[in-house]
């Protein structure tokens, strides 16, 4: 049984397990409870009806924070020729082909997200065991394989708060939603942000409830539980 300290211990006495609380109770309430030396991370985690092993019921997609993650993304792309030139022009902190497939084969994994032009991915394919586990291969149905031309929106993306989330094989979704140190506003905005995307990419194999449960928690923090019916209605409209 895991031991939590003197702080989480009176964090938690905060929280009415038995309650489901709202998205702006729960957001409010995570940053009390917030009880880390840094700024922790806000975290949402769905509990999906689906089956991870039906390839009907996979969830898999991106959506733009509108008011990012709170830290700087470090974009690396891969590229040759020409598209290099575009992708350093357009602010990417690494840029290159095979020598940047040779330094990820040697274990050096700086860098927060990965984007490729169609050309080089069958040689970024054979990094697949070492970014997939990490997820950061580049995939063109998370926007993140793009044509030369379009590497320019696709690295601004990135820098925005570009997020992208996925089915795990426990049937969760786990995604971050900020910082503990933004607003409660910005939050709610990131959130929605979010709920909005998971429910638009409900697959066509879904059958029964699509989500089952939702929590809000922190890096260290203990889980919230969140009222469905509320988080689910979030709008940006």
């Amino acid at each position: 049984m895991t031991r939590h300290g003197k702080k989480y211990q009176e964090a938690i006495k905060l929280l009415d397990k038995t309650k489901a609380y709202s998205p702006q109770e729960a957001i409010e309430l995570a940053k009390k409870m917030a009880h880390a030396g840094f700024d922790e991370t806000v975290e949402l985690h769905l509990r999906m009806g689906l089956d991870p092993r039906n390839a009907n019921q996979q969830v898999r997609g991106v959506t733009l924070l509108p008011h990012g993650l709170g830290k700087e993304v470090r974009v690396l792309v891969f590229a040759q020729g020409e598209a290099v030139r575009l992708a350093e022009a357009a602010g990417a902190d690494f840029a290159g082909g095979d020598e940047l497939v040779k330094k990820i084969e040697g274990g050096w994994l700086d860098f927060d997200t990965a984007i490729a032009t169609p050309d080089m991915m069958s040689k970024v394919g054979k990094l697949g065991k070492i970014l997939g586990k990490k997820g950061l291969m580049p995939n063109p149905k998370s926007g993140t394989v793009v044509a030369a031309n379009d590497l320019a929106k696709a690295i601004e993306d990135a820098r925005k708060g570009r997020l992208e989330f996925r089915l795990d094989r426990t049937a969760i979704i786990h995604v971050p939603l900020g910082k503990v140190s933004f607003n409660d506003d910005k939050l709610i905005d990131n959130l929605t942000a979010v709920v909005e995307a998971v429910v638009k990419a409900k697959p066509s194999g879904s059958k029964g409830q699509y989500v089952r449960t939702a929590s809000l928690t922190t890096t260290i923090g203990a889980g919230i539980k969140l009222d469905l019916k509320p988080t689910l209605s979030l709008s940006s409209a």
